[in-house]
């Protein structure tokens, strides 16, 4: 028999599975009447909350690494606890279509503008699309241009309007071109690509990184084609950046040891259609691709401590080295 003061000094403490095995034949006076679920009133149960020490029905019972949790206890761990961390830093995406869909409306959006107002005889084709040099467009005759005619002869001499370029001052065109499509083809095979490649890289790297690897593998298509494409043609299409995604998943996969022959198949017949197609500018495509890679490696083997901020930093320098080179491109322009 317990003393009475060892009974006034136990702790109490919520009936749990070994006690419930161990209950006496029921009637006997030592036969406890069984706690109810906090969360189902009426529902007897002997098993609790390992966690909170509630007692718990069966269908509240969550597996917990010990015993069985509730599901307030279960939902407080998550938020308490560092959850969704990518491999390579950064949470996982909730969901990793999101971006890619944003990005395909984005290039429907303006391709729409486009179409509705004269597609490459619109305006709005010459403010967008990636031209180093500028170009006298033709008033009488949408879409035609003088490419050897410099900005001071446009006017006096054919009455013609200056379409501005980079070199003009026109900086957005390094991006806004990575969006800009008239064909409808042309933006159908982009789109394609995006949605298939996007979010696999959004679920590998996390959505702020992939939104980064876009942008930048965009950004260093344009400064290649501002380098070695002719400073008065003009240039559009999300190609360099679809070329940086591939590129990048490509460099993802040899860091994880993947199989890359379809990939690289993939890759392969782009190249080849790259360089035999005609107006398609493999510029844009080689620079993107060298972009997507770099820009990859920086996120895949940065070091684990202080990963973040050592990624920013890289790809901050990253984007900035493209703008001087972009810069300096411009000022041999001039």
């Amino acid at each position: 028999m317990t003393p009475l003061w060892a009974a006034a000094v136990s702790p109490v403490r919520p009936t749990t599975y070994s006690d419930a095995m161990a209950q006496p034949p029921y009637g006997s006076p030592q036969y406890q009447v069984a706690p109810e679920c906090f969360r189902h009133p009426g529902r007897q149960t002997y098993i609790a909350c390992q966690r909170c020490g509630r007692p718990i029905c069966p269908e509240c019972m969550v597996s917990a690494a010990v015993g069985f949790q509730c599901p307030e206890c279960v939902a407080e761990g998550m938020r308490t606890t560092r959850q969704n961390e990518g491999p390579y830093g950064g949470r996982r995406s909730a969901n990793p279509n999101l971006t890619s869909i944003a990005l395909i409306s984005i290039n429907v959006g303006i391709w729409l503008m486009l179409f509705l107002s004269g597609g490459s005889g619109s305006p709005w084709f010459r403010r967008l699309a990636l031209t180093p040099a500028g170009a006298c467009l033709a008033t009488d005759q949408l879409g035609s241009y003088f490419p050897n005619l410099e900005r001071a002869s446009c006017t006096t001499q054919i009455g013609g309007t200056w379409a501005p370029g980079v070199a003009d001052g026109a900086w957005w065109q390094l991006l806004t071109s990575a969006f800009t499509h008239v064909e409808v083809w042309h933006i159908g095979f982009n789109m394609l690509a995006l949605w298939f490649l996007g979010p696999q890289l959004e679920r590998a790297i996390g959505r702020a990184r992939f939104l980064a690897l876009y942008l930048l593998s965009a950004l260093a298509g344009s400064v290649v084609v501002l380098w070695l494409a002719s400073p008065t043609t003009s240039t559009l299409g999300a190609s360099g950046a679809v070329f940086g995604l591939m590129g990048a998943l490509l460099v993802i996969a040899l860091k994880v040891r993947a199989n890359v022959s379809t990939l690289l198949a993939w890759l392969a017949m782009n190249v080849v259609y790259t360089f035999t197609g005609s107006g398609i500018s493999w510029q844009g495509h080689l620079g993107g691709l060298l972009g997507g890679m770099a820009v990859a490696a920086i996120i895949a083997y940065a070091p684990r401590q202080d990963r973040a901020r050592n990624q920013l930093i890289a790809l901050t320098s990253f984007g900035v080295g493209l703008l001087v080179l972009a810069a300096v491109r411009v000022a041999t322009l001039a």
